[in-house]
C-alpha cells in the first residue's frame, strides 16, 4: 500500500480521492489552505495539515507540501486543483523523490490552453464551436462586435491566468448583445487574454472520462449533466452515468494522444439539441468535481491511478453501471435559489429554460434508488457537516 498526499482538501474531488484511497487501504494525508477542510474531516484521512494557498503563495505552498511529504514519508502526490498542480510541476526537481502521475509542465500547459486544444480537435474528428480569438485588450476594443452571432460565450483560453503569485482564477461569461459584449470586454482583466468568443451551443453537457497510461486506456466513464451551478453552465450539481459512445471515446483518445497525454482527463462536450452533434468545450487534465459519481458507478479512477503510478500491471476496468445519479446537495440548493431569485435573462439561460415551478418540482423529485449523495455518506458523515457549516457561514 502507498502513502499518498492529496492537496486542496477543501475540494469535493479531493474528498472523493481520499475516500477511494482510504477504502483501498492506502494511507492518505490531506493538505489544504483552510482549517477544517472537507476532506480532512473524512475518517479516511490519516492526517491533515494547513499549507499556504497555491494560487497566491505558490512558493510557500511548495515548502508546506514538501514538509508534509518528508514528515509522512509520502510515495505519491495527487494535486487536485489547477494552481496546486502548476505549483508542484513548476517546482520540478524538488519533488524528484515522489511520484506525481502527470506529464511534465509544458504538456500540462498545452492541454490547459483551450485555444490549442480546440485547434487540434478537428484532426481528431471532433466538432468545435464557431469562434473568434482575441489576443489582448487592444484587439478586443478594436473588434467589430456587430458582426458576431449572439449569444456569445466569452471564455478565457486558460482557467487560471497569470504567472506564479500573480495567478488569478478566471470564469466564463455570456453576452446576449453587442452592447453587453462591449461592456464585458472592457471589464475583463488582462489575465483573461487570449480570449475565445464562441458560438453558444444549446444542449446538454456530457463528459468522457479517461485514464490513459503508456498509450493505453485503463479506464473509461461517461456522464450527462442534469443541473449546473451557475445555471447557465458551470460545475455540475446533479448528473447521471451514461453509456460512453464508442466513437466519441475513440475521438477523445486521439485528441489526448495528439498531446501525448498520460494520466486522468475529462473531455467535456456540449451536444447540440438541434443536430445531436457533440462539440468540444475543453480538456480538464486532472480529477474533476463530479469524480464521486464515476466511483459510485464502478470506475475507481483514484485507486486505478495510484495503482498504475506505483508499477502495477495495466488492467482494463470492467463495465460500469449506467443510470447512477449523483447529487451535490448544497450546490443543488444554490442552483435552486438562483433560479428562484433571478429571471432566465438575468442568468443568461438559453431559450426554453425550465420555469420556476418545474425547477422546484425537479429539485424535490430527487431520491430515486439509484441516486447518491456526493458528500453526505452515512459511513463518513463529518465532511457533510463541515460543508454545511461552511455553506451557512457563506450565507
Amino acid at each position: 500500500m502507498a502513502r499518498v498526499l492529496v492537496t486542496d482538501g477543501e475540494q469535493r474531488a479531493a474528498l472523493a480521492v481520499v475516500r477511494s484511497l482510504g477504502r483501498a487501504g492506502h494511507t492518505v494525508v490531506v493538505v489544504s489552505e483552510h482549517r477544517g477542510s472537507l476532506s480532512g474531516a473524512s475518517r479516511h484521512a490519516a492526517a491533515t495539515a494547513r499549507v499556504p494557498s497555491p494560487l497566491t503563495a505558490p512558493a510557500g505552498f511548495v515548502d508546506g507540501v514538501l514538509a508534509q511529504c518528508q514528515t509522512h514519508r509520502i510515495d505519491v502526490i495527487l494535486p487536485i486543483a489547477e494552481p496546486a498542480l502548476l505549483a508542484i510541476l513548476e517546482a520540478g526537481s524538488r519533488f524528484a523523490g515522489y511520484r506525481c502521475p502527470w506529464p511534465d509542465l509544458s504538456l500540462v500547459l498545452c492541454v490547459q490552453d483551450k485555444a490549442r486544444v480546440l485547434a487540434a480537435a478537428p484532426a481528431a474528428g471532433i466538432a468545435i464551436p464557431a469562434q473568434t480569438e482575441v489576443q489582448d485588450r487592444a484587439a478586443a476594443l478594436a473588434l467589430e462586435v456587430g458582426a458576431l452571432a449572439y449569444p456569445v460565450v466569452m471564455k478565457p483560453s486558460r482557467s487560471v491566468g497569470g504567472a506564479a503569485a500573480a495567478r488569478v482564477k478566471l470564469s466564463v461569461r455570456h453576452a446576449a448583445s453587442a452592447t453587453e459584449l462591449r461592456r464585458e470586454l472592457a471589464a475583463m482583466p488582462e489575465a483573461a487574454f487570449p480570449l475565445l468568443l464562441q458560438q453558444r451551443i444549446i444542449g446538454p453537457g456530457i463528459g468522457i472520462f479517461l485514464l490513459r497510461w503508456e498509450g493505453r486506456t485503463s479506464a473509461t466513464f461517461a456522464h450527462r449533466r442534469l443541473r449546473e451551478k451557475p445555471p447557465s453552465g458551470g460545475a455540475s450539481v446533479f448528473r447521471e452515468s451514461i453509456a460512453a459512445d464508442p466513437a466519441l471515446v475513440a475521438c477523445s483518445e486521439r485528441l489526448l494522444d495528439h498531446f501525448g497525454w498520460s494520466g486522468v482527463a475529462m473531455i467535456e462536450y456540449k451536444v447540440d439539441s438541434a443536430t445531436g452533434t457533440p462539440f468540444l468545450m475543453e480538456i480538464n487534465g486532472r480529477f474533476w468535481g463530479s469524480l464521486q459519481l464515476a466511483i459510485d458507478a464502478g470506475v475507481d479512477f483514484p485507486a486505478l491511478l495510484v495503482s498504475v503510478a506505483t508499477g502495477a500491471a495495466h488492467v482494463q476496468t470492467p463495465p460500469y453501471r449506467v443510470g447512477v445519479r449523483s447529487r451535490w446537495w448544497w450546490g443543488d440548493v444554490d442552483h435552486l435559489l438562483a433560479r428562484l431569485r433571478h429571471s432566465p435573462a438575468e442568468l443568461a439561460l438559453p431559450p426554453g429554460a425550465s420555469t420556476r415551478a418545474q425547477v422546484v418540482r425537479d429539485f424535490l423529485r430527487c431520491g430515486a434508488r439509484e441516486d447518491r449523495g456526493e458528500v453526505l455518506r452515512w459511513d463518513d458523515p463529518l465532511p457533510f457537516f463541515a460543508e454545511t457549516l461552511a455553506w451557512l457561514r457563506g450565507r
